[in-house]
């Protein structure tokens, strides 16, 4: 059974028109635009803000599947170091390769499909950028984080410290000493 494609919103800007490609395999179409980000294009640390410019640098190809999309998407990102909490701000190109099947075969559920004589890049962009966005987002590869005990960025001070921790249960002990290191 054919999984059930909706009919692409020929509004949407990542919604682009195939019919010149006319199914001649070979035929190719170079499509260099600008669009605004989709909403929810991230992870919970960082992602694309909603509406920010998505680059495409694209060529659509003609095969006797369907219409191979390949190229590059250029994003920017917004997130926060999994460390020392500072806010990152980037831009990143991601690959972008799908292959989208003219209808009239059988289809795998998450297979991609031309409908319509158009394609529809969302899914393919959400593919591309989120699977590859770091778990654990660093503002540098050496950052140092937060200090444990006050929350100091310790990327400001490397060595920032608290001098000697002694344990509550023996401070009594050194009053009587008189080392008390406070």
């Amino acid at each position: 059974m054919s999984p059930v494609h909706p009919h692409p919103d020929r509004r949407s800007p990542l919604v682009l028109e195939v019919h010149e490609l006319g199914r001649r395999a070979g035929a190719m179409k170079r499509i260099e635009t600008t669009v605004p980000a989709p909403a929810d294009l991230g992870i919970e640390v960082i992602g694309v803000p909603q509406d920010s410019d998505v680059e495409f640098d694209l060529t659509l190809q003609s095969v006797s599947e369907g219409v191979l999309v390949s190229g590059t998407a250029t994003v920017e990102l917004h997130g926060q170091c999994a460390r020392c909490l500072t806010d990152i701000e980037d831009e990143q190109s991601f690959d972008v390769q799908e292959l989208f099947f003219y209808p009239g075969r059988e289809m795998e559920e998450d297979e991609s499909l031309v409908v319509d004589e158009t394609i529809d890049l969302e899914e393919t962009l959400r593919d591309a950028v989120v699977l590859e966005l770091p778990f654990t987002p660093l503002c540098r590869e050496d950052c140092l984080g937060l200090c444990p005990d006050c929350g100091f960025n310790r990327n400001l001070d490397p060595d920032h410290g608290h001098g000697e921790k002694i344990d509550p249960r023996w401070e009594k002990l050194t009053e009587l000493t008189g080392d008390n290191p406070n």
